[in-house]
């Protein structure tokens, strides 16, 4: 048996930054469900894989679904789900904590954003923590070009649906949720902006 110490990386894989603050903060505890709606190849499953927590996947790409199950061989194949976010198998009230990371902005219209939004919130139960990394034009409002409603242009030269504050606001209230942070935008050399917004679902009581 091997006393190797496993490095960071090997723990936490390529989790997001923002996602491992929540994790430091105690709000992600083992024993919790993990749903990551868009989980891509599982960057941000890492460390919920070999820590105690259930964890779940869909993604719309196969080769990703393929590649997450390839990275948690000992778990049941039929927890990673090849499938469209706003059209998710699992049942409402599913998960304790949801992942949206980089995954909203490629909506192709408002119609479809609120499909993937109200996909991603059925899942979560009552009391679960939201958490989403999703492009923004926050703080770079005179750096895009529009192409049509909400999808522009940025200076990378990707196209992507993006979002503002105010509707982040919206949506919180609408979904009589609480936020569990302030929004928070990060501008990445006046590139791209990227925003973290987490939410708290109120209890049905």
């Amino acid at each position: 048996m091997s006393n190797r110490t496993l490095s960071v990386a090997e723990q936490f894989g390529e989790i997001d930054i923002y996602l491992f603050d929540q994790l430091l903060r105690g709000r992600i505890q083992p024993g919790m469900r993990i749903l990551d709606a868009g989980c891509g190849a599982g960057r941000n499953l890492t460390y919920f894989l070999h820590n105690g927590y259930e964890v779940f996947g869909v993604d719309s790409d196969p080769r990703a679904i393929a590649a997450v199950r390839r990275l948690a061989p000992d778990v049941a194949a039929s927890n990673f789900r090849h499938e469209n976010i706003e059209e998710m198998t699992f049942p409402d009230a599913f998960a304790d904590v949801v992942i949206s990371s980089a995954v909203l902005h490629f909506a192709a219209d408002d119609a479809h954003f609120q499909a993937m939004i109200r996909g991603t919130w059925r899942v979560l139960k009552p009391n679960g923590l939201l958490f989403c990394r999703l492009a923004s034009s926050i703080g770079i409002e005179t750096q895009i070009k529009n192409i049509a409603g909400r999808r522009y242009l940025l200076p990378d030269g990707s196209e992507r649906y993006l979002v503002d504050a105010k509707l982040l606001t919206d949506l919180t209230d609408r979904l009589h949720a609480q936020l569990a942070d302030p929004i928070k935008t990060t501008v990445v050399q006046n590139q791209r902006a990227m925003t973290t917004w987490v939410l708290r679902k109120q209890s049905l009581t």
